[in-house]
Parts: C-alpha cells; sequence; structure tokens
C-alpha cells in the first residue's frame, strides 16, 4: 500500500511539472506573437505586420506627376446686379398704415408693399379734378375766341390771353395726372370722384425683402428709405485683388472660393470683368465674378468670401496629402524598405512640401526618390507620431 501510494505521489509530481512546461511554452509563444503584432519603432524607421497594415486600411503608393494651379488670392462678398436690388422709398411724405410684410417675404414685381397716409394726398387730387373742370372751360373759351379771331370780329389780343389760360392749365392739368400716376392714384378714378387720402406702394421687382426700415404709424418723408428688395436669380461675387496681381488676371480664368464662416465647401466660378481704376486707399482692383453653377440659391447677399483666381498651371511631383505627416514644423512620409515574412519595414524621409490642390501636395524634393520607391499613402500619421 505504501508503494501504490509512492508510485501515485510521483505520477502526479511529473504532470504537475509537464504542465508548468508547458505553460512557460504557452506564455512565450504569447509574448512572441504579441511583439510580433506590435509596432516597433526607430528614429527613422517603423515596422508592423500584415495584420496590423490590412487592419488599418493602409495603402502604398507612390510619386506622380500631377498640375498645380499658380494662383492668385483675392477676398470679396456675395452681391447681385444693380438692377436686381431695389431701394422702396416714396415721392411724398406720409403716416406708414399698412404694411402685410416681414424680412425674408418673398414678393413679386407689382405686388403691394405698403400704404402711406396724408390729407395733402386729398388736396391733390382736388387739385387735379379743379385743373381738370377749368381745362374743360378754357378749351372751350380758347376754340370760341379762335373763331371770332378767324372771322376778324375778336381782337387778337383776347386770342392770345385765352390760348395762354388754356394752354397754361392744360400744362398744371397734364403734371398733376402725372403725380398722381407716380404716387399710384388711378386718375381716371379720381375724375369719377373717388378720393381717397392714402397711396399704396409696389414691389418694383421680383425678389425677397432683405431691410425693412418702417413700422405702423411711423412718419416717413420722401428722402427715406422704407425696405430694400434683393432678386437672388443671378448671384456673382465681387473681389478685391491687390494691384501687383492685377496684370496676371483676364476674362474667363477659372475662380475657387469658399465662404469661411458658414462652409468649407468649395464653390467654382470665373472672371466676367476686371475692373479698370484703382481704390487709392487699399491699392485694389475690383474682379465680378459669375457662378459656374447659377442654382446656388442657399448664399445670401454679403457673405464674405476667400478666393482663389487661377492665373496658370505647373507640373510637379506630387504625393497624396494625407501621406504626409507635420511633425515639429516639419513634414515626413514612411518609404517602404522590405516586406517579408509578413511583416512591413517602413523607413521615415523628410520631405519639402509645397503647394496643395484637390487632395494632393507638391513634393519639391522629389529627386530624393527612387523610381521604384513604394509610399505609404494612407496609414502614416499613426505610425509617425505614435497617436
Amino acid at each position: 500500500m505504501t508503494y501504490n501510494f509512492r508510485t501515485s505521489l510521483l505520477v502526479f509530481l511529473l504532470l504537475l511539472l509537464y504542465s508548468c512546461g508547458n505553460s512557460g511554452d504557452e506564455a512565450e509563444k504569447e509574448n512572441s506573437d504579441n511583439k510580433n503584432t506590435d509596432v516597433s519603432s526607430a528614429s527613422d524607421s517603423v515596422t508592423i505586420t500584415q495584420s496590423q497594415f490590412d487592419g488599418s486600411n493602409m495603402k502604398l503608393g507612390s510619386l506622380s506627376e500631377r498640375s498645380f494651379p499658380v494662383v492668385v488670392e483675392a477676398t470679396g462678398t456675395i452681391d447681385v446686379p444693380p438692377e436686381n436690388k431695389a431701394m422702396v422709398s416714396s415721392f411724398v411724405n406720409g403716416y406708414v398704415k399698412q404694411t402685410p410684410l416681414l424680412i425674408g417675404d418673398t414678393v413679386k414685381k407689382g405686388q403691394f408693399l405698403v400704404s402711406l397716409e396724408n390729407p395733402e394726398f386729398v388736396q391733390i387730387q382736388q387739385d387735379y379734378i379743379e385743373a381738370m373742370e377749368q381745362s374743360s372751360f378754357l378749351k372751350s373759351e380758347y376754340e370760341r375766341q379762335k373763331t371770332l379771331m378767324d372771322e376778324n370780329i375778336t381782337s387778337e389780343k383776347r386770342f392770345l390771353q385765352a390760348e395762354s389760360e388754356y394752354k397754361r392749365n392744360l400744362s398744371r392739368y397734364n403734371a398733376m395726372r402725372k403725380k398722381l400716376q407716380m404716387l399710384n392714384i388711378d386718375p381716371q378714378a379720381v375724375e369719377d370722384g373717388e378720393i381717397s387720402s392714402t397711396i399704396r406702394l409696389y414691389a418694383p421687382i421680383t425678389g425677397s425683402i432683405t431691410e425693412m426700415k418702417i413700422n405702423r404709424g411711423m412718419y416717413v418723408s420722401a428722402a427715406d428709405e422704407l425696405m430694400q428688395i434683393i432678386d437672388r436669380d443671378h448671384l456673382h461675387i465681387e473681389l478685391n485683388v491687390f494691384e501687383k496681381d492685377i496684370m496676371q488676371l483676364k476674362k474667363g480664368q477659372d475662380i475657387r472660393f469658399s465662404i469661411p464662416e458658414a462652409s468649407n465647401d468649395t464653390i467654382e466660378g470665373e472672371v466676367h470683368l476686371v475692373g479698370a481704376s484703382i481704390d487709392e486707399a487699399k491699392r485694389t482692383v475690383k474682379v465680378h465674378g459669375h457662378f459656374r453653377d447659377e442654382t446656388q440659391k442657399h448664399l445670401a447677399t454679403g457673405m464674405f468670401v476667400q478666393a482663389e483666381i487661377i492665373t496658370a498651371s505647373n507640373k510637379a511631383m506630387s504625393l497624396p496629402s494625407e501621406s504626409i505627416v507635420n511633425v515639429d514644423e516639419t513634414s515626413f512620409v514612411l518609404i517602404l524598405q522590405s516586406e517579408n515574412d509578413g511583416k512591413y519595414i517602413f523607413k521615415r524621409l523628410e520631405v519639402m512640401s509645397g503647394k496643395s490642390y484637390d487632395g494632393f501636395t507638391e513634393i519639391k524634393n522629389g529627386s530624393d526618390f527612387k523610381e521604384n520607391d513604394r509610399i505609404l499613402v494612407k496609414g502614416a500619421f499613426s505610425l509617425i507620431t505614435g497617436a
């Protein structure tokens, strides 16, 4: 029995030692695997595994020659032509009686905007009626005197006096009629006895109300601006270009601009007119640009724009902008040195970057690269910075 106990104890110890040995081997293997999947980096090289390369959706590429535009930078605003902008005012003084509109409302040409009230409007209509009645009498007298003159019954003095009074009153009558028309009062309605103490103002153009400077009961004079209407069917950009750049510009050149305060999207246009005079204070010239896409109705007049006018293009070696990583004001890329045993070994190389355009950046020291160099064009940021 003692023999059996010793034998069982010996077997147990052997199994225990075997188990511990296997655990150590597995741990060592696991550590070895972890080392193979971690990024190991020196000062100028980075090593990664195939699983890391695939898992991070990394991508290899090479230098390519691309065209980079030569641009003139400018700033300006969104605007509309003068005929698409109207400031509503009145020819006479009055009190605002009715104004049903608000800023942002859309109006059509001829639509009612505001009514003004003033007792003087009644007097104007009364003067018109008097001029009309006198005109009928004076015309009759003038024709009578003319007939008598032809028959040598009346004197020339009487005829000339009748003619003068008739024509003077006719001129007054026509002037009063025109004044009523300017006040949007129908002369025929006045002749029919319809007298009103109010006048109505109508929209001179179709558009949106951008300014409203009145309210009900407010007194306005003929010099006051009541509201502004802007038709945005033809938006354009008004740019200010410095005097030193003006000789590079001409009609038809491409414009790329953005609204920094509203969106990062780039909008395309073209130069339509280049100003012929210089602002003496700012030393700038006005450049008028049109949109490539006339449907940009979401923009508002007065928006600030930053623009680039493309005047020429140069070819240069380039890389995707994403492949270039800036560290302490120095730019780097990763070049593949070797690929074997499921590992990628990259070398960090400093580059001199230039202009960026359409997702690519100019590489000024392209001669430092070999023709068959493969570069990590996607996923380099985390490997270089360790982020």
